[in-house]
């Protein structure tokens, strides 16, 4: 305690400014935290500046340690990679960047374990010397000395330098794995709002109202850049006396009786080992769909698509969980038993709905198809028609549009319960969503978001309904 009184006050005076930016760091990560957690801003500029701003305090202890130990500043160097990694993450994400991200996300992983490395092959080479080897050395068991009897008498130190390497590569897998497994503590929470299950009238002309500065017809181009989702309301130019809400319940406002003020619908995209699971979203397909979604229908949306492992699906409890998720790609997929077990429970125990889209393999479908069998081996695929639900409410679909068909010319589904848990489309209509629209009629690509719009809806209403019925009195 009378250490501390002497030592304190010259700490806090010579470390101010460390201190300082320290501690406006953490109220800043407490700001971002709720903001994320509490309020559903989960915008990735958000992070970037977070992020952005916490490399300031490690460069900011370096500088001042660096003229008084090198060790400090050193090691304050090595863990200040882990924000400059973060940042480096995030910031791609800002402008849809999800591969540039990705690939920033493994060439992290290659670094931290190169740094880590390095202080490791350090600290017992240091040890190493400091054990300096007695005249009559004897038989040890401890690593840190050459001498060791397992490393042998030729060449102890490069017996020892293995020995180094493989037990800090299998550390540091059993970590990674570690790390990578926590899901952590994840919500979902629709609209609150209410309405009805029909069609969407034609005559009903739909304009988006930015500011009130400009007005953008979403029937003459995809937006580009689209503005936040909250500054975009819907304005309905009505001409017939019949109006009513898109939704599902009763409540104000168009949403979801099950919902909360404070609920969003967001555009979940499963990652998985394989294949090309983030096509188009570099072109931005799945942020302009939930755009379109959000001024169609007049329900609160994200401002950004969320790519997330299979894994992390466990995270989810079953009343918050996500109604739909989407998966794509032309590739293999490739889905170990755990990856299984998550889906099958989210689709069955969690009420969830899977939307696979074939982004242009005619050997995808089989890939999917097996898929499913693991997933739901008592349920065989059916052909949805063009009479159910999901082909009608809100948009009625005169035929299935598609960008290219690859196989067949309809869309698939696995029903349990009456509910479609899974829908498979054939004909890539992520390419449609995406900027340019991949040089489609505009009548294709019109009729695709009608079709995204219409899977998204039919998995929150049915997500709705579940939660109406089993909800405690």
């Amino acid at each position: 305690m009378n250490r501390w009184k002497q030592v304190g006050p010259w700490f806090l005076r010579h470390c101010r400014k460390p201190v300082a930016l320290t501690v406006y760091a953490s109220v800043l990560w407490l700001v971002l935290w709720a903001d994320a957690h509490l309020f559903f801003h989960l915008a990735p500029l958000n992070h970037a500046i977070g992020f952005g701003l916490a490399l300031a305090v490690p460069l900011s202890w370096a500088r001042y340690w660096r003229p008084r130990s090198p060790l400090l500043y050193r090691g304050i160097l090595s863990v200040g990679f882990l924000p400059l990694w973060q940042f480096a993450l995030v910031v791609p994400l800002v402008f849809s960047a999800y591969r540039l991200s990705d690939a920033f996300s493994r060439a992290g992983v290659a670094i931290s374990f190169f740094i880590g490395l390095c202080w490791v092959v350090w600290a017992v080479d240091r040890k190493t010397k400091q054990l300096a080897p007695s005249p009559h050395p004897q038989r040890t068991w401890n690593p840190l000395r050459r001498w060791a009897w397992y490393f042998g008498r030729r060449n102890p130190k490069l017996w020892q330098s293995t020995a180094t390497l493989g037990a800090y590569s299998a550390l540091f897998l059993v970590t990674f794995l570690i790390f990578n497994s926590m899901t952590g503590c994840a919500i979902y929470e629709s609209p609150y709002g209410g309405g009805e299950e029909e069609r969407l009238k034609q005559v009903v002309r739909i304009q988006k109202v930015v500011k009130k500065k400009y007005i953008i017809n979403p029937y003459s181009s995809v937006l580009f850049n689209p503005p936040p989702i909250d500054d975009v309301r819907l304005q309905l130019l009505e001409e017939t006396v019949h109006r009513y809400k898109v939704g599902q319940g009763e409540g104000r406002g168009a949403g979801f009786s099950g919902g909360t003020s404070r609920g969003k619908v967001r555009f979940i995209r499963l990652k998985y080992n394989g294949g090309d699971w983030q096509q188009d979203m570099d072109r931005g397909a799945d942020l302009n769909l939930l755009t379109e979604y959000g001024v169609r229908t007049g329900h609160r949306v994200s401002d950004r698509p969320e790519p997330m492992d299979i894994k992390r699906l466990r995270a989810f409890p079953a009343r918050k969980s996500p109604p739909m998720v989407y998966m794509t790609g032309q590739q293999k997929i490739q889905m170990g038993e755990e990856g299984i077990k998550i889906l099958r429970s989210y689709l069955l125990d969690k009420h969830g709905m899977l939307f696979g889209d074939n982004g242009g393999s005619s050997g995808w479908e089989g890939q999917f198809v097996g898929m499913m069998k693991k997933i739901l081996p008592r349920v065989e695929p059916i052909t949805v028609y063009l009479d159910h639900q999901i082909h009608q409410i809100p948009y009625p679909l005169p035929k299935l549009p598609y960008v290219a068909k690859h196989g067949r010319t309809d869309a698939l589904g696995w029903v349990v319960d009456g509910r479609l848990v899974a829908y498979y489309h054939p004909g890539d209509i992520g390419d449609a969503w995406a900027d340019g629209h991949s040089g489609v009629a505009r009548e294709i690509w019109e009729s695709c978001f009608q079709l995204g719009v219409n899977i998204i809806f039919y998995a929150h209403a049915e997500y709705n309904k579940w939660l109406e019925a089993t909800k405690e009195d």
